[in-house]
């Protein structure tokens, strides 16, 4: 089963990410951010885990610059976690492999 990351934007990141009643991730990537692209698979694989008790959303960063920039996301990839709609923790560049996401994934839950 493939799973597809709610694509945000600034219109319905307020609706999905603040307003939502489950924690969320928000993986920020560009369409030539190679580690970006690498980990995405990665990321698909913990949202079929995760998916019943996170939501997982992805911004991309270059069709979403005045987001990223209100946001302070300076670095691909970034993630942001959230939790009551308050970012709770980040992982930004280097810091965003697959054991770290599961680290703070669970943190979440």
């Amino acid at each position: 089963m493939d799973v597809e990351l709610l694509e945000l934007t600034k219109e319905n990141y307020e609706e999905e990410v603040i307003n939502s009643e489950r924690p969320v991730v928000v993986d920020f990537w560009g369409p030539r951010c190679a580690p970006c692209l690498a980990l995405m698979p990665e990321v698909e694989k913990l949202a079929r885990e995760y998916g019943d008790r996170i939501k997982f959303c992805k911004v991309n960063s270059a069709k979403n610059r005045r987001l990223c920039v209100d946001l302070k996301v300076m670095a691909l990839p970034t993630f942001l976690f959230y939790k009551s709609g308050e970012v709770v923790d980040k992982l930004v560049g280097g810091e965003a492999t697959k054991e770290n996401i599961v680290a703070k994934l669970e943190a979440l839950v």
